[in-house]
C-alpha cells in the first residue's frame, strides 16, 4: 500500500468548450462550493425578478395586479420564502447526502430572496416596500449576496480560518488547569 496522494487519472480530451468547462468544474469545485454557488446564483436571480415584477405591477406595466382574496388579505411573497425555508431545512436535515445539497441549495436561495425581499416589511411591521424604509431590504439582501460571494472567492482560506480557530480554541480548553477560575 502507498502513502501520500494518488495521481489522478488522466481526463480525457474534450472538443467543445461547454464540456471542457464542465471537466474543469467537476475537478475543482467540491459539493459544498457547489451548493453556496447555487445559492449564489438562484438567490441574485429570484431577487432581481422579485424586484422587476414588483416594479411591473406597482407601475402597471404588467398585466397583472396584486393579489389580494375577497376579505382583503395581502399574503406577501416573504411569507412563501418562509415555507421554502422551513422545508429545505426538514430536508437538509432528513437526506445526509452529499448529491441533494446543490439541489436545496436553490430552493434555499429563491426562499432567502423571497423573505430578504420584504425584510424591511418584517422588521417595520408594516408594508413600506416602496417606502424610504424600504430600501433595507435592498441592502440586506446585497450584503448577503456580498457574504456569499465573498464565501466564493476565498472558500479554502475561510475553511482553513475555521480550522485554526477550533484548534485555538482546543488548545486553550485542553490547557487551561481544572482549578482555575473562568
Amino acid at each position: 500500500m502507498t502513502k501520500g496522494p494518488q495521481p489522478r487519472p488522466p481526463v480525457p480530451e474534450v472538443s467543445t468548450l461547454p464540456a471542457r468547462l464542465r471537466s474543469v468544474y467537476r475537478r475543482h469545485v467540491d459539493y459544498r462550493q457547489a451548493s453556496v454557488l447555487s445559492v449564489f446564483v438562484s438567490f441574485l436571480v429570484t431577487f432581481v425578478l422579485l424586484r422587476a415584477l414588483t416594479y411591473g405591477i406597482r407601475y402597471r406595466l404588467l398585466p397583472i395586479r396584486n393579489v389580494v382574496t375577497p376579505g382583503g388579505l395581502h399574503v406577501h411573497h416573504f411569507v412563501w420564502g418562509i415555507f421554502i425555508l422551513l422545508a429545505v431545512g426538514l430536508l437538509a436535515l432528513g437526506l445526509d447526502q452529499a448529491r441533494w445539497h446543490p439541489r436545496l441549495a436553490i430552493m434555499f436561495g429563491v426562499g432567502a430572496a423571497l423573505v430578504l425581499d420584504e425584510f424591511a416589511l418584517w422588521l417595520n411591521l408594516e408594508d413600506v416596500y416602496w417606502g424610504r424604509e424600504g430600501r433595507l431590504s435592498v441592502d440586506v439582501a446585497i450584503a448577503f449576496a456580498a457574504l456569499l460571494g465573498l464565501y466564493l472567492a476565498a472558500s479554502r482560506f475561510w475553511r482553513q480560518v475555521v480550522r485554526e480557530f477550533h484548534l485555538a480554541l482546543r488548545s486553550l480548553i485542553r490547557h487551561r488547569s481544572p482549578g482555575q477560575a473562568r
